[in-house]
């Protein structure tokens, strides 16, 4: 924008500043309204006598100097001319469409707009009309008309003239002080603090809260002097910050008194007085926030002495106490803890703890002073020396140390004499490194000791094979079954000796776990044992894939498949698998209608070399190695059988 169009719009402005302050003149002073309109109304008049008969708009020229919205309208309401500020504000154009004004008026301020209209029409002016409208927009805005009347010649009235202001904001303000005043009234009658108004020591107003506080009535503290319900030793205290307060010499003071309270006994309470001063500077009130510290006062006491009881259960339990501040500097210990550190307490107190304790890691202290400086707190544990140079191994428990601000001052231990537990826990880790090495020294044994078993075992083999071959014609039959039986003792033999190496081999250590699917695995263990031609192995529901050690998982199956499809003595043999999704397990069952199993046995078959009945061919170790699985799977396993009906297996995997 240039200098130029600056100018204008100075100019502009300085017009419409000049043409605002004649139109209130002219409606606001009637005498000087007369005076000032009378050639403009002469004016009016004689060319709205033609407008009314002619339908015609002739009285632009009589606007010219009008910069407010400016209206004029017949007596049914009906806009004959306005000038282009009240078409800019309303949105119409009285040339182009007809406009009644009585129409837009807002449906809450019609009663209201009827009767102002009886008063124009009486009395020939209205002054301060002050009502809601809506514009052309559908917007709505509020309005203050001055207005008055147009005659003909012969007085008798045919028009109404009117200056429009646009007040919408001002209303706006009005409204949002309103709302905020009531909020403050809500607030101060809401509010926990007590809220008295004074002028030279004499209730003039309270709150619910400080009558509520003393038993009162707001009337009945209307009638009373501060003195009235004060204590008398806290009145000169009060009155002495008063007269200071007059003077000029505080604006406000805080100071703790009691009040009496209408029922008897007192309120103790912190009273914050602030100044109210006139435009020159004079206190005009005092106004007082009483907040009820009694409560307050008798938790004080009560953590006094709960401070001083615990005083004494810290200086006398068995966990050492230390405090220092934050240069490691030693404010307080307990008698435990210089019984554990072997020193006094003048010995310890004022002296810098790394200096005095002996520490075997000493970056430990640093790095745990910078922790409680950042407000943090953990559990470590030490090696220190004590006076005498014994090696002690303490538990610490640390915290930072505050002050009234919330600062951290330093921090705080607690310590636990752990010497003998660390002492066992170092004969444990002894104990096992001991106890896996003879692990390791029996596996080796029983790889050895298998070899040694196996090498002589398939010699006799051999040997009775031979026997039975090169002899066989001369042998009788029960020379024949006496070799076939050694041939049958030296199979289940080799099978003992398998089962045992299996089941020494099955630890945490050689678990190599992986994703399997054990749909693949049921169907790959049909294929290796043998099911006899009546029985039919059948998985009820898709098995999941779940992260196990392949090998182990198929051994698992097989051990329990190969016991189910063997004992089936009906013509037609069923074994079912099915699955079950828990929180945190997985859980199988293999159900067969078989045999069945006795109850005494139910426990016993998990055990290592524990088989049902007089079978040979059963080593004992096939359904131990299964419970060993398991474990190492954080599972478990039972069963459910009935003699005659069959047996179902229930077992457990942790996801």
């Amino acid at each position: 924008m240039d200098s130029k169009e600056v100018l204008l719009l100075k100019k502009a402005l300085e017009r419409q500043k000049k043409a605002r302050q004649q139109a209130e003149h002219i409606l606001e002073e009637k005498s000087k309204e007369l005076y000032d309109v009378t050639h403009h109304l002469q004016e009016t008049n004689s060319k709205l006598e033609n407008l009314l008969s002619e339908k015609t708009s002739e009285l632009d020229g009589v606007f010219i100097n009008i910069i407010d919205p400016y209206v004029v309208m017949d007596l049914k309401f009906n806009v004959i001319n306005m000038n282009t500020s009240a078409k800019e504000f309303l949105g119409y154009d009285h040339s182009r469409e007809s406009l009644n004004l009585a129409k837009i008026v807002h449906p809450d301020f019609i009663a209201y707009t009827a009767q102002s209209f009886k008063s124009l029409i009486e009395v020939g002016t209205l002054k301060n009309y002050r009502a809601k409208i809506f514009t052309k927009d559908n917007s709505v805005k509020w309005i203050l008309i001055n207005s008055s009347l147009i005659y003909n010649t012969e007085r008798k009235p045919i028009a109404a003239q009117g200056i429009v202001r646009d007040i919408t904001h001002e209303m706006e303000i009005k409204q949002l002080l309103s709302e905020q005043k009531k909020q403050l009234d809500i607030i101060v009658e809401n509010s926990p603090l007590g809220i008295v108004l004074t002028d030279e020591g004499k209730i003039v107003k309270t709150n619910a809260t400080f009558a509520h506080l003393l038993g009162y009535t707001e009337a009945e503290l209307k009638q009373l002097h501060v003195k009235d319900i004060s204590a008398p030793e806290d009145t000169d205290d009060s009155q002495n910050l008063i007269r200071k307060m007059n003077n000029g010499e505080v604006d406000k003071f805080s100071i703790i008194k009691r009040y009496y309270k209408k029922a008897g006994g007192f309120l103790l309470a912190k009273t914050l007085v602030s100044s109210v001063k006139d435009e020159k500077g004079k206190v005009e009130y005092q106004v007082a926030l009483i907040e009820d510290i009694t409560k307050e006062r008798e938790a004080e006491e009560r953590l006094k002495t709960e401070r001083e009881k615990y005083s004494s259960i810290i200086a006398n339990m068995n966990l050492g106490l230390i405090e220092v501040d934050n240069h490691d500097i030693i404010q307080l210990v307990n008698h435990s803890f210089c019984k554990m550190s072997g020193f006094e307490e003048e010995e310890l107190v004022g002296k810098k703890a790394s200096d005095i304790l002996k520490l075997k890691d000493k970056t430990i202290i640093d790095a745990k002073r910078d922790l409680r400086m950042s407000g943090e707190s953990d559990s470590y544990e030490v090696e220190v020396l004590n006076k005498k140079g014994e090696v002690l191994h303490w538990l610490i428990s640390g915290a930072p140390r505050y002050d009234h601000t919330k600062s951290v001052v330093g921090s705080i231990g607690i310590h636990l004499d752990i010497t003998n537990q660390k002492l066992l826990e170092i004969q444990k880790e002894k104990l096992l490194k001991d106890l896996e090495k003879s692990n390791d020294g029996l596996k080796e044994y029983a790889h050895i000791v298998s070899h040694d078993l196996k090498s002589p075992l398939r010699s006799i083999s051999a040997l009775s094979s031979w026997l039975l071959e090169d002899y066989h014609d001369k042998l009788d039959e029960n020379g024949k079954f006496n070799l076939q039986q050694i041939q049958e003792k030296i199979e289940g033999m080799d099978r003992l000796i398998d089962g045992i190496l299996k089941y020494s081999s099955i630890t945490d250590a050689t678990l190599d776990n992986s994703l399997v699917d054990l749909n693949e695995v049921i169907n790959e263990i049909r294929e290796i044992i043998y099911v006899p031609d009546h029985v039919n192995i059948v998985m009820m529901n898709q098995l999941p894939k779940i992260k196990v050690d392949k090998t182990k998982i198929q051994q698992l199956f097989q051990n329990l498949l190969s016991n189910a499809v063997v004992n089936i003595e009906r013509q037609e043999g069923l074994v079912e698998i099915s699955s079950i999704e828990n929180n945190s397990h997985w859980e199988f069952s293999i159900k067969d209608n078989g045999v069945g199993i006795p109850k005494e046995y139910h426990e016993k078959i998990f055990k290592i070399f524990q088989s049902i009945g007089h079978d040979e061919r059963s080593t004992g170790i096939g359904l131990s190695i299964v419970k060993k699985i398991i474990d190492l799977y954080q599972g478990q396993i039972w069963l459910e059988s009935e003699v005659g009906q069959g047996t179902t297996f229930h077992f457990t995997i942790k996801k």
